[in-house]
């Protein structure tokens, strides 16, 4: 493939300064693009160097290229320090921008796998990648999500208190929501008091307010139960009003719940 530095350096290099293709291939569905460093200073006097000590060779997967997978052979070199106060002796090309120190994927691929990971997991994730030209296992998808760091969120200033049965009778874990976020705090493991007032917070922050859940999902099927009950015990009041108000004028609610069956309801 004839070679077309600045193409390959916009399309694959875009926004890498640090990075120079040498060569192109194209075989058997594979586009391989040979690139190696520009320069490189120490990263801990940040002096330059010429002094190669030695190199060696990086194969970084990419996204794909119009359906064809995409590789990266990197040259990596490994320059001798020339600072003779510098505690560093040698130091290699990071290409931070490019790829994490030791991955086999490219940044860019490996944030494209974050996401088919978050949204699918594992097998679907997996029959995902696999159309879309990544060709990443379950596995790959799994360590990808499990490798990104706890967002970091702050002391929620309402607290949502409710408890839940995990064994009905013995064993009520507590959980807390942030009410403000609609979000999953943390879960205690029984309901006492005592427990609760001892949740760690930040040591600066106000103490929370603290409000029942309004998601009291055993109050809502208790109250749902009982209006049942009610309008099926009491259905036939409700087969023939036309027929019930004929009978004269209507009574006033004193006589109306002596002897209606809906009299206790009403008093």
């Amino acid at each position: 493939m004839q070679i077309d530095a600045p193409f390959w350096d916009s399309l694959v290099f875009d926004g890498i300064d640090d990075v120079e293709v040498e060569a192109v291939t194209a075989a058997f569905g594979t586009v391989e693009v040979v690139a190696r460093g520009r320069a490189a200073a120490c990263s801990d006097c940040g002096r330059f160097s010429d002094r190669v000590r030695d190199r060696y060779q990086r194969r970084l997967r990419d996204l794909p290229l119009a359906e064809q997978g995409f590789v990266i052979q990197l040259t990596v070199r490994r320059f001798i320090c020339g600072s003779a106060d510098c505690p560093r002796r040698t130091f290699a090309e990071p290409f931070s921008r490019l790829a994490a120190p030791y991955a086999r994927f490219t940044t860019r691929l490996n944030h494209a796998l974050e996401w088919v990971g978050l949204a699918l997991a594992g097998r679907v994730g997996a029959r995902l990648a696999a159309q879309l030209g990544f060709g990443a296992g379950r596995m790959t998808l799994l360590r990808r999500v499990m490798a990104l760091p706890d967002r970091r969120f702050s002391t929620p200033r309402v607290l949502g208190v409710d408890d839940f049965a995990i064994r009905r009778g013995r064993t009520y874990p507590t959980v807390l929501t942030s009410v403000e976020d609609h979000r999953v705090v943390d879960v205690l493991p029984t309901r006492e008091a005592g427990l609760l007032a001892a949740w760690p917070r930040a040591p600066d922050a106000a103490p929370p307010m603290l409000c029942r859940s309004p998601t009291w999902f055993h109050l809502w099927q208790g109250l749902g139960r009982a209006m049942e009950t009610c309008v099926a015990a009491y259905r036939d009041c409700l087969r023939n009003p036309v027929d019930s108000l004929s009978h004269g004028p209507d009574p006033s609610p004193q006589e109306w719940g002596r002897g209606q069956p809906g009299g206790p309801w009403l008093r």
